[in-house]
């Protein structure tokens, strides 16, 4: 009766929420015109021509997105031919998420978790069998999924103690369904036991899919070739939250000159004016890198901040700098993908809230390609002596043997996935 209850709640509740739902698209579509796109489908509406019997993958942003990349990779590798579903929930996912169609693949927008917006869903795309990225637990989808004996797999599964900690207060809603998923692919043995007092049930350890990322190698070329041209270091801070920049800054103005050039690189391209304002008002010579094309003109060689305002650069952005201070660390955000930097070669500098990679925080720690601080103003302190350290290539080989290490998740993941799904592919 509890867990009726629960369901009911939660259903009624989202579709009293459905037009402040759709208000909201809308209202971020006026800087990320994606999301205006195709709003029907997140009613389960407004569908193209379905490909039945595809293999269903959902990466909500692009963090995700570009994880699933190595998992399809390994999954076409191990059976050609295969069509796929991507869904997404962010504009910045579902544009990553072209890059990853083939011929006779689909692409559409998650449906809001409404019990009819999952049922038309399903009912239109027909998948074999679905693939859930790392915490997309949708009671709803799942329960709608179970219904229509689609088979779903969680796969790069994460669960942080602070997220179990808040599913616990809804357990009555999430455990039947978690105990449902046909299986749990988790990253760590920590994320596994999670899972398991979650209510998962068939649950083993993978690893993790961001080591199986390669960098894209025309990126780093040109990131080398930037920080060729600079006569001074690079201090790159990736991907920063809200709340962040502003501490940044003010460490940075305190600097003595000559200060190091900052790369500035905001999470949420929303974000970009604000935090170009926010460097402009504390007197820095500014550039954006959406002001260039290939190379970065005469006048940002001189910058004291460059503002990284661009999609899909990050492996760039890496080559291009000295070490790189971990953005979501610095407050309580739980850090970025700090593996990408590794991947890259670039020496890290973290905070102290990590807890989204909290093993791959240790493991690279433990191999000398990341050291961690208290603070901003004590990491702003380390990533400046680290970037003029003349034994810094010692950490670059450090980080590069740290990433290359735990290669292998993507291979393991596929098998799984197809053993559950293969007897229903088209």
């Amino acid at each position: 009766m509890m867990q009726w209850l629960a369901r009911v709640a939660y259903s009624t509740l989202l579709r009293a929420l459905t037009p402040a739902y759709l208000l909201r698209l809308w209202w971020r579509g006026r800087r990320e015109p994606l999301y205006r796109h195709a709003l029907a489908e997140r009613l389960g509406l407004g569908y193209r021509a379905a490909v039945p019997g595809a293999l269903w993958l959902h990466a909500v942003s692009l963090g995700e997105t570009r994880a699933a990349a190595a998992l399809v990779d390994a999954l076409r590798a191990q059976r050609p031919g295969l069509r796929l579903l991507l869904t997404h929930g962010t504009a910045t996912g579902r544009e990553a998420g072209q890059a990853l169609l083939r011929e006779g693949d689909r692409q559409c927008w998650l449906p809001w978790d409404t019990p009819g917006a999952v049922r038309r869903f399903l009912r239109h795309h027909q998948p074999a069998a679905g693939v859930l990225m790392e915490t997309e637990i949708w009671p709803n989808l799942l329960r709608g999924a179970a219904a229509q004996r689609v088979p779903m797999v969680l796969a790069n599964a994460r669960l942080s103690e602070k997220s179990q900690a808040k599913g616990e207060r809804i357990g009555a809603l999430v455990r039947p369904v978690a105990g449902a998923l046909a299986a749990v692919l988790a990253q760590t043995e920590a994320d596994a036991q999670r899972l398991r007092r979650f209510g998962a049930s068939r649950v083993q350890v993978c690893g993790n899919l961001k080591f199986d990322v390669s960098p894209n190698p025309a990126l780093l070329a040109r990131g080398v070739r930037w920080r060729q041209m600079l006569p001074r270091p690079v201090v790159l801070a990736a991907v920063t939250r809200e709340g962040e920049e502003m501490p940044l800054l003010q460490c940075w103005s305190t600097l003595e000159a000559p200060r190091p050039l900052l790369l500035l690189v905001p999470r949420h391209p929303q974000r970009f004016d604000a935090v170009a304002d926010l460097a402009a008002d504390f007197g820095f010579k500014l550039q954006r890198r959406s002001g260039w094309t290939e190379l970065p003109p005469a006048e940002a060689l001189v910058a004291d901040v460059w503002i990284g305002d661009s999609m899909g650069e990050m492996p760039m952005y890496y080559a291009a700098s000295d070490v790189a201070l971990l953005g979501g660390s610095f407050g309580p955000f739980g850090g970025q993908n700090l593996i990408e930097a590794a991947a890259c070669g670039c020496p890290l500098v973290m905070g102290p809230h990590t807890y989204n990679f909290s093993e791959a925080a240790e493991l690279s720690l433990a191999a000398g390609a990341a050291v961690r601080v208290v603070d901003v103003q004590q990491g702003v302190a380390r990533a400046v002596a680290l970037a003029r350290d003349p034994s810094r290539e010692e950490w670059v080989q450090r980080a590069l043997a740290f990433a290359a290490a735990h290669r292998g998740s993507a291979q393991r993941m596929a098998h799984e996935v197809l053993s559950v799904a293969a007897s229903r592919l088209a």
